[in-house]
């Protein structure tokens, strides 16, 4: 099947950070409506967007769950000279934010840079020591004037990076979980391109804040009470220099994984057996994950 890049690139780079959402949400509501790709499109109390394509039969219900919301920052202090503090939205490893370019979402979108302090003046205790998020402020290239009249204590930050092909894959921001919200898009559109009923009715449901707790998927499942559920989201291809065998959970480019556990959620060795079997038949290559640390909505469905 081919990838639709554009649409993807669009997902990916439209900001909506955990409880600031709206922008992704528009986008997505969108998509069902000009796609007319379900019978009901509404969005719950929680800002998740459910859409329901109902099924032959109503005995039964299958929820399938992709958040939309990616890791992201929210500004706690703007100080005399402009730079900008703040507190994560989600989990972060430091290290990577080092010179990253971001988006700071105010009365308007301003770029900004990510800044530390530098190595040059570092002393030799601090260059060992590993970085920590308090260590990092956010560099507007404006004056703390300027920068007031647009941004106030409260505002989300976002990832800025343009989608990038390189070989067989790609590299863009916020593909956690994305990349999921496109395939729950695409699995609609093929359901209407082929005329067919699913069995039971099918929640197609956008979730919203699963960086902080799952609690979009947790509301939703609550709510809708499906019979089966299906957590769809990404984890690690740790299939590089320096992994051990027993370290790499998955290998890229090897089939979609099938989660067997992570460190929120057992699932149901029924659907473990259903996913596999249909796999086989499909001929969808798969693999298997288990995951020490992290969880997904899969949980919150549970």
């Amino acid at each position: 099947m081919s990838i639709d890049l554009p649409l993807l690139e669009r997902i990916c780079r439209t900001p909506g950070a955990p409880g600031f959402e709206k922008r992704i949400r528009d986008l997505i509501l969108k998509e069902l409506k000009d796609g007319n790709l379900a019978d009901e499109v509404r969005v719950d109390a929680m800002g998740s967007v459910v859409a329901l394509k109902k099924g032959k039969s109503s005995q039964k219900s299958v929820m399938a769950a992709a958040h939309m919301d990616e890791i992201g920052f929210i500004v706690t202090h703007i100080d005399d000279n402009g730079f900008i503090r703040f507190n994560p939205l989600g989990g972060f490893d430091p290290k990577t934010l080092s010179s990253q370019r971001v988006i700071v979402h105010g009365k308007k979108d301003l770029v900004g840079v990510m800044g530390s302090k530098p190595i040059h003046i570092m002393s030799p205790e601090e260059r060992t020591k590993v970085p920590k998020l308090t260590d990092y402020f956010i560099d507007l290239g404006l004056s703390a004037k300027e920068v007031k009249k647009v941004i106030s204590v409260g505002d989300s930050v976002t990832r800025e990076r343009e989608l990038v092909e390189m070989g067989d894959c790609v590299n863009v921001k916020s593909l956690d979980n994305r990349v999921s919200v496109y395939v729950l898009l695409e699995s609609l559109k093929k359901l209407k391109k082929g005329r067919r009923k699913p069995s039971y009715d099918f929640y197609a449901v956008f979730t919203v804040q699963e960086e902080v707790g799952l609690r979009g998927a947790n509301a939703s499942a609550l709510e809708i009470q499906p019979d089966f559920g299906i957590g769809l989201d990404t984890t690690i291809a740790y299939d590089t220099p320096g992994s051990q065998p027993q370290e790499q959970v998955t290998k890229l480019g090897k089939g979609a994984g099938i989660k067997i556990m992570d460190a929120s959620a057992i699932c149901d060795y029924r659907m473990i057996e259903f996913l596999k079997s249909t796999a086989k038949e499909k001929k969808i290559k798969w693999q298997p994950e288990i995951l020490k640390a992290g969880g997904t909505d899969t949980a919150g469905l549970q």
